[in-house]
């Protein structure tokens, strides 16, 4: 199955990390939508989002390209973790357009980690970039933050 990735908006930090002791440890992505988010199961922050990201900017990816710093568990554990986002991340995906999110589509659909068939269609990407964009739009226009969940 692999780790899932449930991205999610909070006020701040405390906020974000009480939901997460509220849940008992998550999915965050809970059936009744008290929670804005985007669940982008194998999505990962750091590789995956940070390449979407990187294409975006017009920068090269490197492992900075998504900043992230752990707020959930405090000890060492075994998962699930609450990890928030820069608000640079926020901020890009947010200022994506329509037009945009169609190139990225093709571009980011041919990175290695997606494992994509090159015949796939060029807008197979598309749902997951607008569900993420839309979401970082709903953040920024809030005055939000940006949070991953991962599961195993």
């Amino acid at each position: 199955m692999g780790v899932l990735f449930d991205y999610f908006r909070a006020v701040d930090d405390a906020t974000a990390v009480r939901l997460m002791d509220g849940l008992e440890g998550g999915p965050i992505a809970v059936p009744d939508g008290s929670v804005d988010t985007a669940d982008l199961r194998g999505i990962d922050p750091w590789v995956v989002l940070g390449q979407l990201v990187s294409l975006a900017r017009g920068a090269e990816w490197d492992t900075d390209t998504v900043r992230t710093e752990l707020l959930w568990p405090e000890a060492e554990d075994t998962g699930p973790w609450l990890i928030s986002l820069d608000d640079g991340v926020r901020d890009t995906l947010a200022g994506l357009t329509a037009e945009h999110m169609a190139d990225l589509s093709a571009q980011w659909a041919r990175i290695e980690e997606l494992g994509l068939d090159s015949g796939e269609p060029a807008d197979r990407m598309l749902p997951i970039i607008e569900e993420i964009a839309g979401l970082a739009r709903r953040a920024l226009a809030a005055g939000d933050h940006l949070y991953c969940w991962c599961g195993l």
